[in-house]
């Protein structure tokens, strides 16, 4: 069973929604795939401390933006966007599909050392999408470094991470990628912004899919935008997984 995944390595314009809209419906328009994600935070640029007024809601044009993206282009779309719900913020990961399909994940880990925490709401579950015979993790930016957080309990074939990563801390992100895919017999897609914002002076994009042996399966350009894609199979996943069950002998946990 295959899996086109498509990767929008994208410059995000400074807290400019429908300028954003815009740009990402022009690099859409000749994607074929079966998924397409999109960075987070990629209607605004990673804003440290987004205001209730600031953020969309659920009902605001960039929901409404991905339904009909997803129905045009029959792949399902993802991407976090500041979200305001109940008198809270929200960076949220939302999962579109084609058939009008919504799924959301709240970033659990709010990236503490940017001002992320005072201002959102982190969420409390995590979020697994059965799409077309996949079974998708959904995590945000900080979260993957929490690997407990992140460790597949036999239910997942895909981690998806969307990220506003900077370069200065480039290594880290590839080297997470590779270590998430590993140790979780997963395969792992990171989509990461290019260009700048008033709080970082570049991000180096590096939009990357890693197969569960840690090897690359497609990367993107450094400093560039780009569309990446590549095609994922579940059955070699489940054969390596018959032949190196490294997941018997995890360990038990429970998160509180």
């Amino acid at each position: 069973m295959s899996l086109k995944i498509a990767l929008i390595q994208a410059d995000i314009c400074w807290k400019n929604a429908s300028l954003n809209r815009k740009r990402l419906s022009e690099s859409l328009s000749a994607v074929e795939a079966d998924l397409i994600v999109l960075p987070e935070t990629f209607t605004t640029g990673f804003a440290p401390s987004p205001s209730v007024g600031e953020a969309e809601t659920m009902d605001g044009e960039t929901v409404e933006w991905m339904r009909r993206t997803a129905f045009r282009t029959g792949a399902a779309l993802a991407g976090s966007l500041p979200l305001s719900e109940g008198g809270v913020v929200y960076n949220r990961f939302l999962f579109v599909t084609p058939e009008g399909g919504l799924y959301a994940y709240d970033k659990r880990h709010l990236f503490r050392m940017g001002g992320e925490r005072g201002a959102c709401r982190p969420g409390e579950r995590r979020v697994i999408v059965e799409y077309r015979g996949w079974r998708i993790f959904l995590s945000v930016c900080y979260d993957l470094r929490f690997p407990v957080w992140c460790r597949n309990r036999g239910d997942y074939d895909l981690m998806l991470c969307c990220a506003s990563w900077p370069a200065s801390r480039r290594e880290v992100w590839n080297l997470l990628l590779r270590a998430r895919a590993v140790e979780n017999l997963c395969y792992v897609a990171g989509v990461n912004r290019v260009g700048s914002d008033p709080f970082v002076p570049r991000y180096a994009g590096d939009s990357t899919v890693v197969d569960f042996r840690g090897g690359t399966l497609a990367r993107a350009p450094e400093d560039k935008e780009a569309v990446v894609t590549t095609v994922l199979e579940r059955e070699p996943l489940l054969r390596f997984r018959e032949k190196f069950p490294a997941h018997l002998d995890a360990d038990d946990f429970r998160l509180e």
